[in-house]
């Protein structure tokens, strides 16, 4: 079982996993360039982490066919740490980055994504395809006609190609766009901005060094903050990218070994020079569209990388930036989930305000985390006032007895705790009351204070009270935190009244 699923992983898919790997490699040269002038680096340390990451994570990885390099989000948070300290405290941060993704993939933290709610994994994409987007715009703002042209006529064969007979289906669209486009260039000699424009692509490979810091608690204060984020960060976009390759592509993924396969990764990058990294939504999309499944394409994409700006830089440096924003424009419209938008008047207005929170704040703030962060405390909030109003109490007096029965049905918890506190009625005169738990569970310690609360007015106002029904899990709660079956704890709650 386990070598056929390795043998589908690596030769299940041999032709469309080859070509796939060489149109992310493309696609994967600007970004890494990119991404290293945001941290505040050379560009080599952007371009050896994507080569490094892309190809640790095809072995390591939880989740076949999804691209793992140097990220836009994860830069962002490094350029404080650059700016003061420099490259060598980077790559000390990056190695302990990697060591915290691993302490988390055996703390099994991966299993929290279960927490992320629909609403929210949707909104982190919308966004993410609103920034891929809005990042394509400097390549197409103060540019001569040429330009638009070129990305016009890009997009266009990203879209026909395809429907051309036997070859159409043969070839990624997005290759034949940056072949097709980069020979246009080169023989009309147009003047537009290529890749070469970037920055110096390195002419040498990596090789493995330690980072240059003081081993001390003082090298320890600097890097940890930026490793912590680094690593939460990371491990958020890589978990929630490897949610949406699993719908894209209709397989399931171990989110536990993908945070140590990251973790992995980003220690390979520390040691080989290169930047912490993630997994890259834009990337594995184009990965998937253009056919990529196993993890042959992953390891593709980052051999063939390094292969390209070290041995064949020239031909790359030729390549025009517009036909690799045409592809990064078909990214993003394949990315947004375009439903969201038809389906918001049948949709819950609580699903809407979850998925258009996470939207707002992560395009406002380009921080993911964040974003992620306020659809998750949204998508709480929501789950927790929608239960709270399945709870209710009902009652019946028994005149014979002089005894009311109240019976308790659904969740009692901090957000119904008030609800069920006022559902008695202290100022009957009654001998007996018996609430009924039979079909009631209590959650926490402001549940078991309200039934303290209730039990013990009760009791004040002279009436017996029995409490019947209790399941296992509530009286194990009750028996640890509730105070009205303990005299002595009753004395201090009434402080001698």
């Amino acid at each position: 079982m386990l070598l056929h699923s390795t043998k589908q992983d690596w030769l299940g898919n041999i032709r469309g996993d080859l070509l796939a790997g060489i149109v992310v490699a493309l696609a994967l040269i600007p970004e890494a360039i990119a991404f290293s002038i945001i941290a505040g680096v050379d560009p080599k340390v952007g371009l050896y982490a994507s080569f490094c990451i892309a190809v640790v994570i095809a072995f390591v990885g939880g989740r076949p066919g999804m691209i793992s390099a140097a990220t836009g989000a994860m830069a962002l948070l490094m350029v404080t740490l650059v700016k003061e300290h420099g490259l060598e405290y980077l790559l000390a941060a990056t190695l302990l980055t990697g060591v915290l993704q691993i302490l988390a993939g055996y703390l099994k933290l991966g299993s929290l994504m279960s927490f992320v709610s629909r609403s929210v994994v949707t909104g982190f994409v919308n966004a993410l395809a609103i920034l891929i987007f809005m990042a394509q715009l400097p390549e197409l703002t103060n540019v001569t006609w040429h330009v638009y042209a070129m990305t016009a006529a890009g997009l266009g064969i990203i879209y026909l190609f395809p429907y051309v007979p036997v070859i159409g289906k043969v070839l990624p669209s997005p290759l034949v766009c940056i072949v097709s486009m980069t020979i246009v260039a080169v023989v009309m000699g147009l003047d537009i901005r290529t890749v070469g424009d970037m920055g110096e692509l390195p002419d040498t490979l990596p090789v493995f060094l330690w980072p240059d810091v003081p081993l001390n608690f003082e090298t320890l204060a600097i890097i940890f903050p930026y490793s912590a984020a680094l690593a939460v960060v990371g491990l958020l976009e890589s978990l929630m990218t490897a949610t949406i390759v699993d719908d894209l592509t209709d397989t399931d993924s171990d989110k536990n070994r993908e945070c140590k396969g990251q973790g992995i990764a980003n220690v390979g990058a520390g040691l080989l020079g290169g930047m912490a990294g993630c997994a890259m939504i834009g990337q594995s999309i184009i990965n998937v569209k253009s056919g990529g499944r196993g993890r042959l394409s992953t390891l593709v994409a980052g051999t063939f990388l390094l292969i390209m700006v070290v041995f064949i830089s020239d031909w790359i440096k030729v390549i025009p930036m517009a036909a690799l924003v045409a592809v990064m424009i078909m990214v993003s419209i394949g990315t947004f989930s375009w439903d969201s938008i038809r389906n918001l008047k049948s949709h819950p207005l609580s699903y809407n305000i979850g998925m258009l929170a996470t939207v707002i704040v992560t395009v406002a703030t380009h921080n993911l985390a964040y974003g992620v962060l306020v659809g998750v405390l949204f998508a709480s909030v929501f789950f927790a006032n929608k239960v709270s109003h399945f709870m209710y109490v009902s009652s019946s007096l028994d005149e014979a007895t002089s005894t009311r029965t109240y019976k308790v049905i659904g969740q009692v918890f901090f957000n119904s705790a008030d609800k069920f506190a006022t559902s008695f009625d202290f100022k009957e005169v009654v001998e007996k009351v018996i609430i009924d738990l039979d079909r009631a569970h209590f959650w926490d310690v402001s549940a078991v204070e309200a039934l303290d609360k209730v039990v013990i007015k009760f009791r004040r106002e002279g009436a017996e009270v029995e409490l019947v029904g209790l399941n296992e899990a509530s009286e194990t709660i009750l028996d640890r935190f509730g105070v009205h079956d303990k005299p002595e704890e009753i004395e201090k709650v009434l402080g001698g009244h």
